[in-house]
């Protein structure tokens, strides 16, 4: 566990040093959305749970919880995933 924390600082002090976003270096997940109707993905872990209201996905260390109406899963590959319908609400857990 030691060795997680140090290894996710280093990862920080690197993306400074660097000056890099940190999402880039460690790996982290990058949400993006476009309007109330779409919202992008990158670097998630999986769907945990899918339903057209609410869709939760894996972030690693979190969980994206996306709430709307007619949600749909449109596209998902390893690194990323989209999500389309209306979007109310993204929470981060």
């Amino acid at each position: 566990m030691e060795e997680k924390r140090r290894r996710g600082s280093l990862l920080e002090k690197t993306a400074a040093a660097l000056d890099l976003p940190g999402d880039v270096v460690a790996g982290l997940p990058r949400v993006e959305l476009i309007g109330r109707s779409e919202m992008r993905m990158e670097n998630h872990k999986g769907i945990l749970s899918y339903g057209s209201q609410e869709i939760h996905i894996s972030g690693g260390k979190l969980v994206v919880r996306v709430r709307g109406e007619d949600l749909e899963l449109r596209a998902m590959n390893a690194r990323e995933l989209l999500i389309t319908g209306t979007i109310l609400g993204v929470e981060l857990t």
